[in-house]
């Protein structure tokens, strides 16, 4: 019986005895469902994360999804600028060259109405000076009334002739 002198031997019936009250009490029990209650919680909140990452997925597929439209729409866009630059381009080149030809139509124009009045200018020069001439010729070839008559005439039907 020496074993009831030591320390050690008494413990280790306390510790029993203290056991013994937990059970008794139903703290074993309370462990249990403490565990239980957390380890619920800790199931609700991983079934929380799952659903959150879910719809984090899915709203990255769908920013995803609206991007490659965004990519899509702004490559038309680009297109559609392109072919209306180059449409631009064509209608300004023809309108300069239709401006072009405009005038250098005009300016032909101008330049045949420029020779044609320079024409009638120096036939109209030709003319007074053949009228001069043939007055200045028939003035010394032919004398008195009949002579003036005839220049009067001559020179009157010269300057219908050539205008």
């Amino acid at each position: 019986m020496h074993f009831l002198t030591e320390a050690e031997f008494w413990v280790a019936v306390a510790f029993v005895i203290f056991i013994g009250v937990l059970v008794k009490v139903g703290v074993h029990r309370m462990i249990i469902e403490g565990l239980d209650g957390r380890a619920a919680r800790i199931k609700s909140e991983l079934d929380e994360a799952k659903r959150v990452r879910d719809e984090a997925e899915a709203l990255l597929a769908e920013y995803k999804r609206k991007r490659g439209e965004a990519d899509r729409e702004a490559d038309a866009i680009v297109t559609a600028a392109r072919e209306e630059a180059e449409r631009l381009a064509a209608e300004a080149k023809a309108k300069v060259e239709e401006f072009v030809a405009r005038r250098t139509k005009m300016a032909e124009t101008k330049i045949a109405q420029a020779e044609a009045q320079a024409l009638a200018d120096v036939r109209s020069a030709a003319a007074d000076a053949a009228v001069a001439a043939a007055e200045k010729i028939l003035s010394e070839t032919a004398k008195g009334k009949v002579g003036d008559d005839l220049i009067t005439q001559g020179i009157r039907d010269l300057r219908v002739k050539l205008n």
